[in-house]
Order: C-alpha cells, then structure tokens, then sequence
C-alpha cells in the first residue's frame, strides 16, 4: 500500500512536470486538448520562443515525465508480480493511483493553477476573457466521467491484462 502511495505521488509529479514544460516552455497548441472549447478559439500560436533553448527545456522535462510514468507503470506491475497480486489487488492498486492523480488533478490544477494562481492565464493572456466566465468545476461532467468510468474501467483492464501472465 505505501508503495502505491508513493507511485501515485510520483505519477502526479510526473504529469505536473509535463504540464508545466508545455504550458510554459513548448507552447504547442496541440498540448491544449483538454482546454475549454471557448479558450482554444482564442489562443493565439506561438511562432516564437518564450527564451532562447526553452522548447528544447520543455521538451527534455516532457521526456523526463514520461519516463517517470512508464517507471510508475513498470514498477506496480513488476511489484505485483513479485508479491503475487492477483486481479482485486492490481485493480485496487491501479484505481488507487488514478483515484489520486484525478483528485491531485481537480485540485490543484484546476482549482489552484488555473483558477486562483492563473498560470495558465499568464502565459496566454488571450484567454483571460474566457476564463472569469468559468466558475471551479466547470469541467466536472469529464472529471467524474474519467474518476467513475474511465479509470476504473482501465484500471481492470490492466489488472486483468497482468493476471494473464
């Protein structure tokens, strides 16, 4: 159980990490999928680099948290493994990380670096007029989709997928 505790935390600085580096250093217009439909509309490409060399930070840190997310991935399945863990403990154990990166999720990000802190408002102003349109949660029919059907769905998936072997 505390190693899973302590993957998910890895898992959620991974994602922070990736979020970070292209938000703030790739600016690559394809990394807004998850974005308000309204602020996609508005945001502007960025042809140039916020400093020389940060798309080249941005994409090193981007490698670096998918490297950290496929270790995540390695190690509960090898742990597992090792332990014995049937079905019920690798579902437990993959919902239990996703269960806490979407918490992590709807917290910090949506609620902290987007609503209160206005990260990412910073870095595209062009969205400052669609935003204070929004109210926390706005987004809370996806969020409780992926957190009540999607992860867990997928979760079961991957434990059955580890019990085969």
């Amino acid at each position: 159980m505390l190693l899973t505790v302590f993957l998910a935390i890895l898992f959620c600085a991974a994602i922070t990490i990736m979020l970070l580096s292209a938000v703030a250093f790739v600016q690559e217009m394809r990394f807004f999928s998850s974005a308000p439909k309204e602020a996609k509309e508005v945001l502007l490409p960025r042809e140039k680099e916020l400093f020389y060399g940060a798309r080249t930070i941005g994409w090193t840190l981007m490698m670096f948290a998918v490297l950290i997310l496929l270790g995540v991935g390695v190690i509960a399945v090898w742990d597992g493994f090792r332990s014995g863990f049937g079905f019920w403990q690798f579902f437990l154990r993959f919902v239990l990380i996703l269960t806490i990166y979407k918490a992590y999720d709807m917290i910090c990000f949506d609620y902290f670096l987007l609503m209160k802190f206005r990260f990412f408002q910073y870095y595209y102003p062009e969205v400052e007029s669609v935003y204070p349109l929004k109210k926390y949660g706005y987004n809370i029919k996806s969020q409780l989709l992926k957190l009540l059907v999607i992860f867990p769905a997928a979760s079961a998936l991957a434990a059955w997928i580890c019990t085969l072997f």
